[in-house]
Formats: C-alpha cells, structure tokens, sequence
C-alpha cells in the first residue's frame, strides 16, 4: 500500500464503492456455491441493527470489509469478510479480523462464530480464520449441515482492562 495506513471504520453502506464490493461478493458466492448454500448478506441485510459493518481504506480506495452480528448477548458471528481483488493476502482481512475480534471482546462476546466454503477457493478464508484460533464446529445459530458449508468458532478471552 505504499506506506499508507490503513483506515478501518464503521460503515454506514451507503457509498458507491462499498456497494460495488458487496455486489461482486454476492456474485462471488453464487458463482462458488448452490444457491442453497449462500449465507452471504445482501445490502438490506447488512442494515439491520443487529450487524455492525466495518470498511477498510487506505488513500480513499476501499480495501475491504467485514462485519459482526449479534446472535445472543455472548455470541457473534462474524459476516461479509471480503478483501478487494487487488489488495487479497496484503494483511486487509487481518487487520478487519482483528477489528470484529476486538469488537467481540468489548461486548463481552464468550464466542466467535463463523460459516464459510467448504471448497478450495476457500482454502484462504479457512486458513485465516486458522490462523487466529477458529476451529471447526457443527451448525449454529439457525444453519444446518450442508456439505457446501464449513462452521467454525473461537472461545473468546475478555478483553485486558486498562491499568489505572
């Protein structure tokens, strides 16, 4: 990113260019999966109060996205990780991961919850989420067995209080 940082926000959907991205997303999915098997959120979806949205930026490109919905008052589950097709394996979906995680904890979150692609062109996805404790687990919150589908979780820590 040529030394520019990396700015993560919440995002209100509202921009041309996070539409954009959420519409290649969703054409992503359906072009990877069933349709049956899409868990993907469109823009409607994406704007209910139980879903915080985060975008990533860097000089005033879109760099990418992810979200958190509430499930119950001690499980999230983290929604809509998508890195623009130029910035993929650049540390974007790091540093968003990061943001829901530290979101999670603040909330008191006890879990972390996810449902990605059970084929190859997940692999990445898979190995992320790997990478920052997620382990593999049954269906949760309302999804069902789906070969198609891989559920993962993540027991969460509290957060560290601040000294003082």
């Amino acid at each position: 990113m040529a030394g520019d940082a990396m700015l993560i926000k919440v995002d209100d959907l509202a921009g041309p260019q996070i539409r954009a991205l959420l519409e290649e997303h969703l054409r992503s999915m359906h072009s990877l999966s069933p349709p049956e098997s899409v868990h993907a959120l469109d823009l409607a979806a994406l704007q209910m109060p139980e879903i915080t949205f985060w975008t990533a930026w860097s000089d005033g490109e879109l760099l990418g996205c992810g979200a958190l919905k509430a499930l119950d008052p001690a499980h999230g589950e983290v929604k809509s990780m998508r890195t623009a097709a130029t910035r993929r394996r650049t540390g974007v979906g790091r540093a968003l991961l990061d943001r829901i995680i530290a979101e999670a904890r603040a909330r008191s979150y006890a879990r972390l919850s996810l449902e990605t692609g059970s084929m190859e062109a997940f692999a990445p996805a898979r190995r992320l989420y790997e990478a920052f404790g997620f382990t593999y687990c049954g269906p949760f919150a309302g999804y069902t067995a789906d070969p198609n589908s891989v559920f993962m979780t993540r027991f969460l820590s509290p957060s560290p209080r601040p000294a003082g």
